[in-house]
C-alpha cells in the first residue's frame, strides 16, 4: 500500500514562519498572533496554502522557542488560546491550513518534568530523561553544536549525575523508550490537534528514535510514528506528520513508507547537493541526488526548501564538497557555524544578484514534492552576522519604509528582536511594500513562480518526472510527462549563455509559459533554446 498523502499536502506551498519576528500588533516589541492575523491576506495573495509555525510554547527563548518549558501553553507574549482560536478561524476562511512544531526530542531544563527529575531519584519524572552516574569515553560523539557544547553530557548538580543532551545543554533530552513518555507525547498531540490545526512538524526525528545512554527501545522505534499517525487519523484522513530528517536517502525509507508512518520528510540531500551545483555551475550534483532520491523514496513525499530555520546545514557534502560551497557562498570565517554550515541567508550569499535568487526561486518552484519558503525570502531579506549563531538569520520580517519596516510601533528600546537597519539589505531599502509596488520585484517574481506551480499542479503532483542528462554540463533540465505533454523546464546555472536542446520527437511546438525574451530565445523551428547566464524556462510541448 503506498503512502498516500492528502491531496492538499500534494499540491501546498509551505511558509514557515516564527510569530515573534513576523508582526507585532500592539506595539510591545515581539510579534504575536493578532499580528499573523493581520498579515494572513499577504501570504494567501503570495500564492501560500499552508503555514508553518515556529514554536509558540511556554519557554525560556534561547533557542527560539524550541527549548520549550511547557506544551500546553502559549508563550504570553505571543496571545492566549482565545487568539490561536482566531487564528485557526481566520485560516480556515482563506483556505489556509496550520501545522505546528512538535519538539519532543528534548525540553527545556526549566520544564516542571526536569526539575522535578533533578529533585528526587524516586519519582515518575526521573526516567523521564536520560542520566548516567559517570561521563562515557564517547561523551561528544552526537554533539550537533561543534564549538559551542563540548560534549553530549552535563553534570546536573541538584541530581549529582550527568544527562545527556543532544542539543545545548539546557536542552536535556527525553527519554522517548520509556511508555510514560510515549503517552505523554500522544496527549500533546490530541490537545494541539483538538485545537484545530492540520498537523504537526516534528524536529529532530531521527534523534527521537535514537537509542541514547543504557536506555534502548524494546521494540522497533519507528513503530513510534505509527502511532502517531493512528492518532492523528482520529482527527481526520487529512492531517499530516512531517518530519525533519536530515540522513541519508537509504534512510529516507524508515520514515516514510507503506506502513503509514511520516507523511513526508524534509529534503536535506538535494538541499546539500542544489548548493553545490550552485556553487559549482555544474547540474550534475543535483542531477545525482534526484536520481538517488528516485530510488528511494516517492518524490511527492519530500519538501523542498532552499533555506531553513536553521543554519545550511551541509554535512550530507564531502569535506572537499562543502569547501567548495563555503568559498562560494561564505567565504568569510564568521559566515560558518557548527562546524558544518553556512549562517546566512540566500540574498546576500547570492550577492544580491536578482537574476541568480530568480533563478532559484524558479527551482524551488519546480521541483517535484512540495516547496518551503522561509519569512522574508520572498523579498531577499539579508542577515545580521553580528548576532550570534543562528540568530543572524532571525531578524524582523520587514513589511515597508516605516519605524522598525512596518514590524512594530515600539521605541527602539523595546524591540526585542532586531532590524536590518543599515547596508543593502536594510528595511527601507529591501521591504514588502516597495516590492508590491515594483513589477519586475523579487517578491513580483515569486508571486508569479507559485501561481503557475499552482495553475500547471497536475503536472507536478500527477506527471512522470524526468532529469534530463544533458552534453551542456551547466544547464539543469527536468520534465514533467502527462497525457501526451512535456511540463519542460530548464535552469542555466552558470553566469554564460547556454542552448538545449530538446530530445525526441515533440507533438508540437514548444508553448512558452515562463521566459524573458532579452534572457531565453526559443527556436519553434528547430525546438533548441538559448538561455543567457542564470536564465530559467518553462516550455510546455
Amino acid at each position: 500500500m503506498e503512502n498516500e498523502n492528502p491531496t492538499w499536502l500534494k499540491e501546498a506551498i509551505l511558509y514557515s514562519l516564527d510569530i515573534r519576528t513576523f508582526k507585532d500588533s500592539d506595539g510591545d516589541g515581539i510579534g504575536d498572533i493578532n499580528g499573523l492575523i493581520s498579515k494572513l491576506s499577504y501570504l494567501k495573495d503570495l500564492g501560500i496554502t499552508c503555514i508553518w509555525l515556529a514554536p509558540f510554547y511556554k519557554s525560556p527563548e534561547r533557542d527560539g522557542g524550541y527549548d520549550v518549558a511547557d506544551y500546553y501553553a502559549i508563550a504570553n507574549e505571543l496571545g492566549t488560546e482565545y487568539h490561536f482560536a482566531a487564528l485557526i478561524k481566520e485560516c480556515k476562511k482563506l483556505d489556509l491550513r496550520i501545522i505546528i512544531d512538535l519538539v519532543i526530542n528534548h525540553t527545556s531544563n526549566q520544564h516542571p518534568w526536569f526539575q522535578h527529575a533533578s529533585e528526587s531519584k524516586h519519582n515518575n519524572y526521573v526516567n523521564y530523561y536520560i542520566w548516567r552516574k559517570r561521563k562515557p569515553a564517547k561523551h561528544k560523539k552526537e554533539v550537533m553544536f561543534e564549538g559551542v557544547e563540548a560534549s553530549n553530557w552535563r553534570w546536573n548538580k541538584h541530581a549529582q549525575r550527568y544527562y545527556y543532551h543532544t542539543f545545548y545543554y539546557h536542552e536535556p533530552d527525553l527519554n522517548a523508550t520509556n511508555p510514560e513518555v510515549q503517552y505523554s507525547i500522544e496527549q500533546i498531540i490530541r490537545f494541539w490537534m483538538s485545537k484545530g490545526i492540520d498537523g504537526f512538524r516534528i524536529d529532530a526525528v531521527p534523534h527521537v528514535l535514537q537509542n541514547k545512554g543504557d536506555n534502548k527501545f524494546k521494540d522497533d522505534p519507528f513503530k513510534l510514528l505509527c502511532r502517531w499517525r493512528e492518532i492523528m487519523k482520529e482527527f481526520g484522513d487529512d492531517k499530516v506528520l512531517i518530519g525533519e530528517t536530515d540522513v541519508k536517502p537509504r534512510k529516507y525509507k524508515y520514515f516514510v513508507d507503506e506502513k503509514l508512518k511520516l507523511n513526508a520528510i524534509f529534503n536535506f540531500y538535494l538541499n546539500n547537493y542544489l548548493f553545490l551545483t550552485l556553487a559549482s555551475e555544474k547540474a550534475k550534483p543535483v542531477l545525482k541526488a534526484l536520481n538517488e532520491l528516485e530510488g528511494a523514496i516517492h518524490l511527492g513525499s519530500l519538501l523542498n526548501f532552499i533555506r531553513n530555520h536553521d543554519e545550511l546545514d551541509l554535512e550530507q557534502l564531502t569535506k572537499k564538497e562543502r569547501f567548495q560551497v563555503y568559498e562560494k557562498f561564505a567565504p568569510e570565517k564568521r559566515m560558518l557555524i557548527y562546524n558544518r554550515g553556512i549562517r546566512r541567508r540566500p540574498a546576500p550569499m547570492f550577492s544580491a544578484n536578482h537574476l541568480f535568487m530568480e533563478l532559484t526561486s524558479s527551482i524551488l518552484c519546480s521541483l517535484p514534492g512540495v516547496p518551503v519558503i522561509r519569512y522574508g525570502d520572498e523579498i531577499g531579506m539579508g542577515e545580521d552576522l553580528s548576532l550570534p549563531e543562528r540568530l543572524s538569520v532571525r531578524t524582523v520580517m520587514q513589511w515597508s519604509n516605516e519605524r522598525h519596516g512596518g514590524f512594530s510601533t515600539c521605541m527602539p528600546r523595546a524591540l526585542n528582536y532586531p532590524i536590518i537597519d543599515q547596508g543593502p539589505f536594510a528595511y527601507d531599502k529591501v521591504n514588502v511594500k516597495k516590492q508590491l509596488a515594483a513589477p519586475g520585484s523579487l517578491l513580483s517574481t515569486t508571486k508569479l513562480l507559485l501561481r503557475l506551480r499552482t495553475h500547471y499542479i497536475s503536472y507536478f503532483t500527477k506527471g512522470h518526472f524526468q532529469a534530463q542528462q544533458l552534453a551542456t554540463k551547466n544547464i539543469l533540465a527536468y520534465s514533467y510527462e502527462l497525457h501526451n505533454s512535456q511540463l519542460i523546464i530548464l535552469h542555466n546555472i552558470s553566469s554564460t549563455s547556454s542552448s538545449y536542446s530538446i530530445k525526441g520527437k515533440p507533438m508540437s511546438k514548444p508553448v512558452e509559459i515562463l521566459t524573458k525574451s532579452d534572457l531565453c530565445t526559443v527556436d519553434t523551428e528547430t525546438h533548441s533554446i538559448r538561455l543567457s547566464g542564470y536564465a530559467y524556462c518553462w516550455l510546455l510541448v
